[in-house]
């Protein structure tokens, strides 16, 4: 039973609805407002009742599973169909029609299409794309609608345009494309002879020669191996003929067009004239004729006969079978390899070795891995040796020997990479300073005390006397800066003469300076740091080295310095004395010298540096400034007012330094900075009070004895050394050498252990 038609009792049409618009009557067409006319719909865009819509794209069949719009399903695919059409020439006496074959293409993205006509040469018409890829509409009276793909098939006329188009055939995409959206194709139809295209051909015949030459194609070998050249060593020996002797040759094979070319190696100072080429660049044959063939005598073509015409003058016939051509062998790179020969016009030259890409070719290309080098030449005889002369004992060594190594002498060139590296550099001076006295029993001399000083720049060596009151020597400068040859050599010798070197000097040597016999007694505090930094270039301040040396000591002497130890400290603190230290160590017979007994105890003790008092330091400074006649003061301390900007009597240490640079103030580097280091207070200097110090005139003090000024004047302290050296830790000493820790209980225990 159904319900009354009431409201309620059925369902409302609009339920759900969203789109309630009013159609419009026109539509954009390329621009242009079109009428939509029958076609055009309801409300919302819904179609009216017994309205058909005709669809404006193809339907594609969809993949199951797959609901991908058209333009990317079908992204880059497009149909292809083969096609021609007949153009009238109503204008010409040669032709009446033309057949111009083209290729339609429909891309199944967007249903459009586009016409392309492929391009011959010298066609004489304009080609390439016909139609541009856009929809084409359908011809009248269909023309609002466009072709899709339902409307293509083979063996059938379409008119684009007002142009007949009759396709022909189609690729295999679109074979297979339209046979799975159930197209049924027709068979595939005769494309027609173009008449103009055919006369074409046939007057291109006719310009072809009768007797056409041999074509070599060479191109594909020139492009493929050009710049690729093989190189091998050879070896041509011409001492059977008179003046001959035996010659390298280098030669080269060009892979781009199977020519070689030779070049001599002509060694210096042979007598023979350098020569561009021993062989051109050419084809060589491999059996040489007995006499060469004139210009002209070889060609590619043989000639049968010659026939004379009144008319036509003189003609020849060719044999076109090469019946009398005459077949020359030439190199190739198969022919050449390591120990093979070559008759290189007559000349015998063997192959005694190859270049790396030379085997690499041979290798990739023929397999070939034995590269052995044949040994043809003659080693060469000996250089004779260059003697030099003695020296003439004029001018230095090494001036001298230059004067004899050439026609213009040059001067004798210096380790300028050593001088970079050692010269000073800041307050790293790469100076050696020695504390050294005379070896003699003259008792003047052997109070005379010596500062020998060694420059690692240049390896050369200055001594300095110190100056003694009522000693009748005079002190000051004792040997200038040079090199000092070692002992027991002979003056007038072609060998070299040999020098002292920092490895030669060291604590406890003995050196010899112009017959005079100096024993090096100390050394100032950056030398032995120094050393102790190079260990590599130092032996003797190894400290490897040295405790290498103390373990070699037998168990029986260890008890023995065990228990001198014990006895030598009774106190049990763990130090003795450093004089005591000196006499266990060099009365041990291990070899140990007097640097290497003051190296360890460096390595082992607490040195402490002794201040210097202030007083004393102005006193040596006055001495230096009253010596040098400096009496400037009040100039000196108005420049340092005019620095002051804000007068309140102090300038920084670096302002105060530079001022006194530039003043040249007459006093040693090491004096000057101690003075600004004792004066610097807080974040400046109390100028005044600088300048108050150091003026001798108005506040004098008493002088100084000449020993303390020279410990400012050599920029060094020999008093950091073994004087220094207070106490030695020879508990850890102890640990280091004999593996056994200090013995801090009784000594008679400590010996029967």
């Amino acid at each position: 039973m159904a319900l009354p038609f009431l409201p309620g009792n059925s369902p409302h049409v609009h339920i759900g609805k969203e789109r309630f618009h009013k159609s419009q009557h026109f539509n954009l067409s390329s621009g242009l407002p079109m009428l939509v006319g029958l076609e055009k719909p309801g409300i919302g865009g819904e179609p009216l009742v017994g309205q058909k819509i005709r669809s404006k794209y193809s339907v594609y069949p969809k993949g199951e599973g797959s609901d991908l719009p058209s333009w990317i399903a079908f992204d880059k695919q497009a149909l292809c169909f083969e096609a021609y059409f007949q153009e009238t020439v109503p204008i010409s006496e040669l032709e009446t029609h033309r057949i111009r074959k083209c290729k339609i293409y429909f891309y199944l993205e967007d249903d459009t299409i586009q016409v392309v006509e492929p391009k011959w040469k010298n066609s004489g018409i304009p080609q390439g794309t016909l139609i541009h890829r856009h929809r084409i509409p359908l011809p009248p009276p269909n023309d609002d609608q466009f072709y899709n793909i339902l409307h293509f098939n083979i063996n059938q006329d379409m008119v684009l345009y007002s142009r007949t188009f009759t396709v022909t055939n189609c690729d295999s995409f679109t074979k297979n494309f339209l046979t799975k959206l159930g197209v049924r194709l027709n068979e595939p139809a005769m494309m027609p002879d173009d008449p103009y295209s055919k006369h074409r051909q046939q007057l291109e015949g006719t310009m072809n020669p009768l007797r056409p030459y041999e074509r070599r194609d060479t191109l594909k070998q020139f492009l493929d191996y050009d710049h690729k050249i093989l190189r091998f060593y050879c070896f041509w020996d011409d001492t059977e003929n008179m003046f001959g002797d035996p010659r390298e040759l280098i030669l080269h094979y060009y892979l781009a067009d199977d020519t070689i070319e030779i070049f001599e190696v002509i060694p210096p100072n042979s007598g023979r004239e350098h020569v561009p080429k021993f062989l051109c660049r050419s084809k060589v044959p491999k059996r040489s004729p007995v006499q060469m063939k004139l210009p002209g005598e070889t060609t590619d073509r043989t000639v049968l006969n010659m026939v004379a015409s009144k008319n036509q003058g003189q003609c020849f016939v060719l044999d076109s079978l090469n019946t009398g051509a005459v077949c020359e062998e030439f190199y190739r790179d198969s022919d050449l390899t390591v120990g093979g020969e070559v008759n290189i016009w007559g000349r015998r030259v063997v192959i005694t070795d190859c270049d790396q890409f030379t085997k690499e070719y041979y290798r990739s290309k023929y397999g070939i891995e034995d590269f052995t080098p044949v040994q043809c030449k003659v080693p060469p005889a000996p250089k004779p040796s260059n003697s030099m002369p003695p020296y003439n004992g004029f001018g230095s060594e090494e001036d001298s020997l230059s004067s004899c190594q050439g026609l213009f002498p040059k001067p004798p060139r210096k380790d300028f990479q050593k001088f970079m590296e050692k010269d000073r550099c800041g307050l790293n001076s790469n100076v050696l300073n020695f504390h050294a006295k005379m070896m003699t029993s003259d008792p003047v001399d052997k109070e005379r005390m010596f500062i020998i000083s060694f420059y690692l720049s240049d390896d050369s060596m200055s001594m300095f006397e110190w100056p003694q009151r009522n000693s009748g020597v005079l002190g000051g400068k004792f040997l200038a800066r040079r090199r000092v040859r070692k002992p027991g050599q002979k003056l007038f010798k072609s060998e070299p003469f040999e020098y002292f070197t920092a490895q030669d000097l060291y604590v406890g040597a003995s050196v010899c300076v112009n017959g005079i016999n100096f024993q090096l007694l100390d050394a100032d505090d950056y030398t032995l740091s120094y050393m102790e930094q190079h260990a590599e270039e130092f032996p003797r301040a190894n400290t490897g080295n040295i405790l290498s040396k103390l373990r070699s000591i037998p168990e029986g002497k260890q008890s023995e310095i065990r228990k001198f130890l014990s006895l030598s400290d009774p106190t049990n603190t763990g130090f003795i004395p450093y004089e005591s230290f000196r006499g266990l160590m060099m009365g041990l017979d291990c070899g140990l010298s007097e640097h290497e007994v003051l190296v360890l105890a460096r390595c082992f003790s607490e040195c402490k540096q002794p201040e210097v008092d202030v007083g004393f330091m102005l006193a040596v400074a006055q001495d230096f400034l009253r010596k040098k006649h400096f009496e400037d003061f009040p100039h000196l301390a108005g420049i340092f007012m005019y620095h002051d900007r804000q007068k309140v009597g102090r300038l920084s240490t670096k302002e105060v330094r530079t001022i006194c640079k530039a003043f040249n103030l007459p006093l040693p580097e090491s004096l000057r900075e101690g003075l600004l280091n004792k004066f610097a207070d807080g974040d400046g200097i109390d100028y005044h009070a600088f300048v108050a110090g150091i003026n001798w005139l108005e506040h004098p003090v008493s002088p100084v004895n000449p020993e303390d000024m020279l410990k400012f004047m050599v920029n060094g302290r020999f008093d950091a050394g073994g004087s220094t050296l207070k106490n030695i830790n020879y508990s850890n000493l102890l640990k280091d050498i004999f593996s056994f820790p200090s013995n801090n209980s009784d000594p008679a225990t400590a010996s029967s252990t």
